[in-house]
């Protein structure tokens, strides 16, 4: 495992939110007849837009360029057409190596983000960081949820966080892997209930598939993981949802926020959309405004209400400094877990 790059936040800052100021200035000048830039900002999409998902298909990353890739061509965003593509390995960031180093300058080509790929950067040797794209918005989000077995002796969140506060190991948690959304809420939770990260009985596991029969046969006391994970089985009977992670209730979803049970904590496992480096200033601001007509489409609406996704949209100065919060937050969180130095 390799030590991050943890670099200084002000010059991170700088590099993501200064272009968003001069692509304005820029804009207007065009406006009083500027140069190239402005018409080719104009004419934006003005081919194929492709768009890269960094994993294999099927997954969450998958599913959302697909339905941005459906609304932009569906929508009437772009006559040009759109195209999806998918480079999977290392949570994504073998496809940010790729994307950043093979399509600099083009605005057409676009790459799906989120929170697990901010962590991975972390975690690995990774060529390339968030610092080598350029931001364009997040889009949509998903929550996670606590739950347990029908049987288990937990009916609410307050009694298993006193247990867990109490003797840390006697719970055995599950999750997605090392150093993923699941395990940094956990470690949030054991934070906010005084316990160090550093005793959580963490337990990962590759998929819903394996997680779910560790959790009904008592491997796990307890599970976290995306809500849509556990709807099958609870609308079965099988498990029961102590909480979620959103800061306000999810309307279908028969379970309070872990805030409300006392716990200040939530997470969104967000996903958004970046592009490549030394695209020009017009250019980044055509692709913004072309992402959030998109946003405003009948298309993305339906994906939103399809795939129970939260509607997440921050563009411009608001998702740079989003994504600034979520790598100091998570950085701070691997490294409390031991994850990282």
């Amino acid at each position: 495992m390799t030590t991050p790059d943890v670099r200084s936040t002000t010059s991170r800052l700088a590099r993501w939110t200064a272009p968003f100021a001069a692509g304005l200035l820029a804009l207007t000048s065009c406006g009083d007849g500027g140069g190239g830039g402005g018409e080719e900002a104009a004419d934006y999409p003005s081919e194929t837009v492709e768009i890269m998902a960094p994993a294999d298909a099927g997954g969450g990353y998958d599913m959302t360029a697909r339905s941005v890739s459906r609304a932009l061509t569906e929508g009437g965003v772009t006559d040009s057409g759109s195209e999806v593509y998918n480079v999977p390995g290392a949570s994504g960031t073998v496809g940010l190596t790729e994307f950043a180093g093979e399509n600099a300058g083009d605005p057409h080509q676009l790459m799906v983000i989120g929170k697990i790929l901010v962590g991975a950067i972390q975690q690995t040797d990774s060529a390339m960081t968030l610092d080598d794209v350029t931001p364009i918005a997040s889009l949509a989000a998903e929550y996670d949820a606590i739950a347990v077995p029908a049987d288990s002796k937990y009916e609410t969140l307050e009694q298993l966080m006193a247990d867990f506060a109490e003797n840390p190991g006697s719970v055995a948690w599950g999750g997605g892997s090392v150093g993923g959304v699941d395990q940094i809420l956990i470690s949030q939770l054991a934070e906010a209930a005084g316990v160090d990260p550093g005793e959580i009985n963490y337990n990962p596991y590759s998929g819903g598939g394996e997680l779910t029969p560790a959790l009904l046969s008592g491997d796990v006391t307890a599970a976290a993981s995306g809500t849509a994970e556990f709807s099958d089985l609870v609308d079965d009977g099988e498990v029961r949802l102590l909480a979620v992670s959103s800061e306000e209730p999810i309307e279908g979803v028969d379970a309070p926020t872990i805030m409300d049970a006392g716990f200040d904590v939530s997470i969104a496992n967000w996903r958004g959309v970046v592009a490549p480096p030394e695209i020009t200033d017009e250019q980044r601001d055509a692709v913004v405004s072309a992402i959030e007509e998109m946003h405003g489409t009948e298309e993305w609406q339906e994906a939103l209400e399809a795939n129970n996704w939260d509607d997440f949209l921050k563009t411009g100065d608001e998702f740079a400094d989003y994504v600034e919060q979520e790598d100091e937050e998570i950085t701070q969180t691997l490294t409390d877990l031991g994850i990282i130095e």
